[in-house]
């Protein structure tokens, strides 16, 4: 008869891969409930690698859109240079359709072998245009007819992917013959020349101390939940697992080799894991094509993790795997005769688990009110530890709140006894269940508050009034007549209801001409009728035809010392430094009145000489420009875009632009999309893995629920108790969620030097849309549910 001896209890090398060898063999060979395990695992930790995969790609994908949108940049050049053969004029064109911004350039060649913009490959002539294969797609819809009038070229290709941001992005290059070379000085001309396309030797801005820190608290919000997950994904089906390992304490393993097995069992199901996340990220990787979040789109290609971070996913899942699974087995006693939870046997502690959010809080807090936005200088590992602790510190008060809570429980109707016992009886799994989802609520709560706190810096208000006017356009003119035309035009377009428009040019002293350059003062000329003046200035309703209105500059800059009732102004304003040309001179009449500027529609302050228009004839205004503001008619949807058609028509590089009372600076909104779209995925991620874990418990319950409903236990009182199961610890988690997202928003804020403010909308929406998760999941879990409760749950291996 042979002698069983106990497994050595050292840690040597050898004795680890031993014994975690042994516990691979064990997921391997463990017959299909040891496979369902390890498949459970493998999917939860796969999708937490596919997450972190993505996370990693981020840099990469970043920067190539960056490289290919700087390799088509035109804005660098400071000086036009001569003209070759290579040389290009070009003129922004872009555009806007319902709700999608169209990228557009007109392109003229100078000689017989001009710079190309990338993914071009020949010069469309003119009329003709070559566009992205997300426009020639928007273009062949049939609501798209009134953007086929408005961009009236012919097709003559498609861009490459190496001259767009993304799949989806709306483009066009269309050649013109009516270019002509800006001069220097800018008064004639249409169009710069340039020698290539390119950034140059430009550099981007760098973020700035506020936005860096929101950089940082994003990633780390919306990656702590993943991290979560991966660390309860390695944990599914502990209870069979510590029942096996008791059968091995009765052939001599001590307790060091039952954990070392264990997390070899852990450790197999991690890597496969990393094996299923990978085909995930792979798989998905194909159709991201198909996929536009917040106006941003990426090319497959794009989405590669730099080698460094996919190694570190690679060795951190299961090296975090073998952590979690050797943390765990430290609260349970495996014996030969059963397995004895510790976390049963003796209540939780709160003291320990508040060092660690008080540690977070006293690295965070020397920074308080130190960040701005001028300083860039924030440190971002001190910043990062900082709100990891604080979030780490609600996954471990959570369990101490379920079990505190839970535990006062007595009595109540069958469904609400069974459930409670169940979470008395293992608070440590209800805990864990919903741990990702505490933090990733609290994460956005918080965010939400720093967002709250800083948006005043980024988004500023414009002092345009959208209920005045809808829309504006200006354009510099030849003449008065065709600024006249250009009025008309927009005046005969569907679906707008009025137009409020003056024609504007410069005056100068009647005595300019004698005067030396520097002693020239210019003053505005405004020409329109009394409704459109009454927008501008407050000339009273006593307005007619024929008055003339002094407006002072309301900021005290403007000189009007020189225009007053019946002084003579000089109409021809020198173009250069010098004086040139005949004077005209126009003579204020004597009955003008002065008036206080008022903000207009358009967001501006008037000031000058306004005049009807018998007072002042616009054909004597030798440089004159219009400048519209144009009332749309509410029953008509389309009229922004009819708008835009007439701007084309009379010139396609008119741009016809919506008047909003804010404006949010680009590098802001950038942030806020890529918070969007990373809370969509993490909220994806979540709901999936939420899934997961309800149908790893459930399946561990399943002889339990066929034995009461086999005695005559109603199924409707099982699905209420399983779903109070879940309700109980979500409840908790979010009102956790809640304090702690609460306080760590407070000392974000106080870093930036904002005080201490909670916006309760956002709490109830952050806080809904982590419920209705929740809800969701339970809700696809009962069919599961169901099919366990059958009489064929009694069988076992």
């Amino acid at each position: 008869m042979s002698t069983t001896h106990p497994s050595p209890g050292g840690g040597t090398l050898a004795t680890w891969v031993r014994d975690l060898g042994l516990g691979i063999r064990f997921a391997v060979t463990g017959g299909r409930e040891g496979w369902t395990r390890t498949l459970l695992t493998a999917v939860g930790v796969g999708l937490g690698v596919a997450m972190l995969l993505l996370a990693a790609a981020v840099p990469a994908m970043m920067g190539a859109r960056n490289d290919r949108g700087y390799d088509r940049d035109y804005s660098w050049f400071n000086e036009p240079p001569k003209r070759t053969a290579s040389t290009v004029l070009f003129a922004p064109a872009d555009t806007s359709f319902r709700d999608d911004s169209i990228r557009g350039l007109l392109l003229k060649a100078d000689g017989d072998r001009p710079v190309l913009p990338p993914g071009v490959e020949a010069m469309p002539a003119s009329g003709e245009m070559v566009v992205s294969p997300a426009l020639k797609k928007l273009l062949d819809q049939p609501g798209s007819k009134l953007l086929r009038e408005r961009l009236d070229y012919r097709p003559a290709g498609v861009i490459g992917d190496q001259g767009l941001l993304g799949p989806a992005e709306l483009a066009y290059y269309a050649g013109s013959d009516k270019l002509v070379a800006r001069s220097q000085d800018g008064s004639t001309g249409n169009a710069t020349r340039i020698p290539h396309f390119g950034r140059g030797e430009s550099k981007p801005e760098p973020l700035g101390g506020v936005l860096t820190m929101l950089v940082i608290i994003i990633v780390v919000v919306l990656l702590m939940p993943v991290a979560v997950f991966i660390g309860t994904a390695v944990r599914f089906g502990g209870e069979r697992r510590d029942r096996r390992l008791a059968a091995l304490r009765l052939v001599g393993a001590d307790s060091r080799t039952t954990r070392r097995i264990a997390a070899g069992e852990a450790l197999f199901g991690s890597l496969l894991g990393l094996v299923v996340g990978t085909g995930i990220f792979l798989i998905t990787r194909q159709f991201s094509t198909e996929v536009t979040l917040y106006d941003i789109s990426v090319f497959p290609y794009d989405i590669t993790p730099g080698p460094g971070l996919a190694a570190l996913v690679a060795l951190a899942v299961p090296g975090a795997a073998v952590a979690v699974t050797l943390l765990a087995m430290r609260g349970i006693a495996v014996e030969p005769l059963g397995v004895v939870r510790k976390a049963t046997a003796q209540k939780r502690r709160l003291w320990w688990r508040l060092l660690i959010p008080l540690a977070g809080l006293g690295l965070l807090a020397p920074l308080f009110g130190t960040v701005s936005q001028e300083d860039a200088g924030v440190n971002p590992y001190q910043v990062t530890a900082g709100v990891v602790l604080l979030l780490v510190g609600l996954t471990t008060v959570l369990p101490w709140l379920v079990e505190s809570v839970v535990g006062r429980f007595r009595g109540g109707p069958l469904p609400w006894q069974l459930a409670t016992r169940r979470v008395q009886l293992d608070s440590s799994a209800a805990a864990r269940m919903v741990s990702g989802v505490t933090v990733a609520v609290a994460g956005a709560i918080a965010l939400q508050s720093l967002f709250t706190g800083v948006q005043s810096d980024f988004v500023t208000a414009t002092g345009d009034d959208p209920d005045r006017a809808q829309l504006s356009v200006s354009q510099s003119v030849d003449s008065g007549a065709q600024a006249q035309r250009v009025e008309k035009a927009f005046a005969d377009t569907p679906g707008i209801r009025d137009v409020l428009g003056v024609i504007q040019d410069d005056a100068v002293q009647g005595n300019a001409s004698t005067l030396k350059s520097e002693d020239i003062t210019y003053a505005t000329l405004v020409v329109g009728d009394c409704a459109t003046l009454r927008e501008l200035a407050r000339v009273g309703a006593g307005c007619a035809d024929g008055d003339v209105f002094l407006v002072q500059d309301p900021g005290g800059y403007g000189d009007m010392s020189f225009a007053k009732p019946g002084d003579t102004l000089d109409l021809n304003t020198p173009v250069t430094d010098k004086y040139t040309g005949t004077p005209q001179p126009w003579r204020i009449p004597a009955d003008a009145r002065t008036a206080r500027s008022r903000v207009s529609p358009d967001g501006e302050q008037t000031w000058g000489v306004l005049a009807t228009p018998a007072a002042l004839d616009v054909a004597a205004l030798p440089s004159p420009s219009v400048r519209l503001m144009l009332r749309t008619d509410p029953g008509s949807p389309d009229a922004v875009e009819h708008a835009r058609n007439t701007a084309a028509r009379i010139d396609p590089t008119l741009t016809v632009f919506e008047l909003t009372a804010t404006h949010e600076s680009r590098k802001f909104t950038t942030i806020r999309r890529g918070l969007f779209i990373g809370a969509t995925a993490t909220l994806a991620l979540i709901g999936a893995s939420l899934l997961v874990s309800m149908l790893e418990q459930l399946r561990e319950r399943r002889k339990l629920l066929a034995v009461l409903v086999a005695f005559g236990t109603r199924r409707s009182v099982l699905g209420l108790s399983v779903l109070w199961q879940t309700a109980l610890p979500v409840a908790l988690g979010l009102a956790l969620a809640i304090v702690g997202g609460a306080g760590l928003g407070a000392v974000l804020r106080t870093m930036v030097g904002e005080s201490p403010h909670v916006d309760w909308a956002s709490v109830g929406v952050m806080t809904g849309a982590g419920a209705g998760v929740v809800v969701l999941v339970t809700l696809l879990s009962l069919p599961p549910l169901w099919r366990m409760m059958r009489p064929d749950g009694l069988r076992t291996e």
